[in-house]
């Protein structure tokens, strides 16, 4: 990758561009159950080895014959039914009709299902009591899957809406990409672990907590290196024992100019560095490279710096590295903001917003306050990003802003 000087501000987009085009997927696959493949990637395009459904048969409750013998008012008299799981045998027999039920097989010779409520019985049989089309309620075998078709291509994210669907295949196992195996660490000496007591000058380690949230939602696997000290020794020999590890390091911290932040330094040694600053806001100090057997992606020491930047180029990195080819950033849309914004140019802005509708049913968004990068609940109070072009200044109520609505890892309900 090409070395960027750190005095150097780039584009969210370019940013994008060289984190994704420089990184391929974690090839290794494995086979699973498929009771255990929610939240996997598949790694080869899904066949299915029946058709869907498997026969022809009946979408109503009703009769079925065969259109050519209908004369438009003779009752038809009933030869038998044809249920679910217990299928009339042989051939209809002309000029007759057959009870048949939602699902049920449909019998030899018959190309016609009326539905019940089209039909009465009379004495000489059944009356056709609407016109009939020829063909009508008559599911085709293959008509939803055909056998030997294509389900879903490799690169498949396996949810509840995908899930079902395999299993009325019969698949039981799907070769799947392996886990992507992530390290994650935070460094600073005045950083305490969640659930221990504070020493003066300390604050709790919630960067690693939130990214270790995200990765778990991201079904990675996580390997908690923990808080580590302002110690170059100790920080170099962490990176090295992480690289061996996992296929993406993340840390924390340690990526301004400060004189303890010593990640560029150690990165330089053992590393090489693709990019260090962005031109937006919050998250400037984000640090993306590559160590001898793994990626590395360098997070602010800021809460909302480091949420914001996980999110928006961590995410997809780790979409590309597990091969989840059907990830999509989400969607941008203009709307009037309610609320004044303070914003100075020279770089693209994420604010925390509220997204609601109107009393006419029209979309329109509000600040959730204060925004600065250490104002954490901020986040909990949102459901959207107000993303303000690099170069707007201050914003006035009544603009159009564009509006990116939060995905799954920061929606709070």
């Amino acid at each position: 990758m090409d070395q960027c000087h750190t005095n150097d501000l780039i584009s969210l987009e370019l940013a994008l561009e060289k984190l994704l085009s420089n990184t391929k997927i974690v090839t290794s696959t494995e086979i699973i159950p498929l009771t255990s493949s929610a939240q996997r990637i598949i790694a080869t395009d899904l066949i299915s080895p029946i058709n869907v459904p498997p026969f022809d048969n009946s979408a109503m409750d009703g009769y079925g014959l065969r259109f050519a013998d209908w004369d438009g008012k003779t009752p038809m008299p009933v030869a038998g039914k044809s249920f679910a799981g217990n299928p009339m045998e042989g051939e209809l027999k002309a000029g007759c009709c057959v009870r048949i039920m939602t699902g049920a097989p449909i019998p030899q010779g018959v190309d016609t299902v009326v539905m019940q409520e089209s039909t009465e019985q009379t004495e000489q049989g059944i009356r056709f009591t609407h016109p009939i089309i020829k063909g009508s309620n008559v599911r085709k075998a293959g008509e939803d899957i055909a056998q030997g078709s294509p389900v879903f291509p490799a690169g498949t994210l396996l949810t509840t809406a995908q899930l079902p669907l395999i299993a009325s295949l019969g698949i039981s196992e799907v070769t799947v990409y392996r886990r992507l195996k992530v390290a994650v660490f935070s460094t600073g000496d005045e950083l305490q672990a969640v659930g221990h007591p504070l020493a003066d000058g300390q604050i709790y380690d919630t960067n690693r907590f939130t990214v270790r949230l995200m990765l778990e939602k991201l079904n990675c696997e996580v390997l908690d290196l923990g808080v580590l000290p302002d110690s170059p020794e100790k920080l170099k020999q962490t990176f090295i024992e992480a690289d061996q590890q996992a296929d993406l390091v993340i840390s924390s911290g340690g990526v301004s100019v400060g004189e303890a932040d010593y990640t560029k330094q150690i990165l330089d040694e053992i590393g090489t560095i693709g990019f260090w600053k962005l031109a937006i806001k919050p998250g400037k100090p984000f640090a993306f490279g590559q160590l001898s057997s793994s990626w590395f992606c360098g997070l602010p020491g800021n809460p909302v710096s480091a949420a914001l930047t996980f999110y928006q180029l961590v995410q997809p990195l780790i979409a590309r590295l597990s091969g989840h080819s059907q990830w999509r950033a989400p969607q941008r849309f203009k709307v009037p903001v309610t609320t004044p914004l303070k914003k100075t140019p020279g770089r693209l802005d994420f604010q925390r917003g509220i997204l609601t509708t109107n009393d006419q049913g029209q979309l329109q968004v509000a600040t959730t306050g204060h925004q600065g990068s250490h104002v954490f609940s901020s986040f909990s109070l949102a459901n959207c990003f107000i993303v303000l072009e690099r170069e707007r200044g201050r914003v006035d109520a009544g603009e159009m802003v564009e509006v990116e609505m939060f995905n799954y890892l920061l929606k709070s309900e």
